[in-house]
């Protein structure tokens, strides 16, 4: 079970920010272009300079080594960085369901990262994401480059990991649609964020 808590979080230009997105529930961020979704869910991943309190399951950032807590407090950036040549030299543990969930088979781990599209990149970097096990995801628009299609596979597979695993999920998207299918939405006005409804 897994409670993802933030208390008078403040990044950059944001006003103070405090929420609690309990273990197996997802809540939607959406905003214009720089208005600072990126920038928060960097700063709940302890990757950027930020005030206030971030916490898991009560532990702090502070309480939990770094590399600890960002295995645990899982980001998936908008493009995802890859530091060796080969798909499979990012795997630890990969789970054949959850490739085949994608449209992969564990084949792919041999291909060359440099020959993937970026929709490939993007589906692999969140099956590598999901490889850890975190206990909360950081989704900044992972289906931003995809067709409906394979769009909708992504929601399923990250619908299926949250209820399984009971991990809180936070998803950042422009896609209406997706909002809807959540339970919980928030928009960002100025630089407040804000509780916010779908029509």
């Amino acid at each position: 079970m897994s409670q993802l808590s933030l208390y008078n979080l403040q990044v950059q230009q944001l006003s103070p920010i405090s929420l609690e997105i309990p273990a197996g529930q997802c809540i939607t961020i959406a905003g214009p272009s720089g208005c600072g979704k990126t920038q928060l869910l960097r700063a709940i991943a302890d990757l950027d300079p930020h005030q206030g309190e971030v916490q898991l399951n009560g532990l702090t950032q502070e309480e939990m080594p770094a590399p600890k807590w960002r295995k645990q407090v899982g980001y998936l950036p908008a493009e995802s960085a890859w530091w060796r040549a080969q798909v499979g030299d990012h795997f630890n543990d990969p789970d054949p369901q959850q490739f085949e969930a994608l449209g992969f088979t564990l084949e792919w781990l041999e291909r060359e990262v440099s020959r993937l599209s970026t929709g490939e990149r993007q589906r692999l970097a969140l099956l590598r994401l999901l490889s850890n096990r975190p206990q909360v995801l950081l989704l900044d628009e992972p289906t931003a480059n995809l067709d409906q299609a394979t769009a909708r596979q992504v929601e399923q597979l990250i619908s299926d990991y949250r209820h399984t695993d009971q991990a809180a999920v936070i998803w950042v998207t422009h896609d209406s649609a997706q909002h809807q299918r959540s339970a919980h939405h928030y928009c960002f006005k100025g630089n407040t964020l804000e509780h916010c409804t779908w029509n």
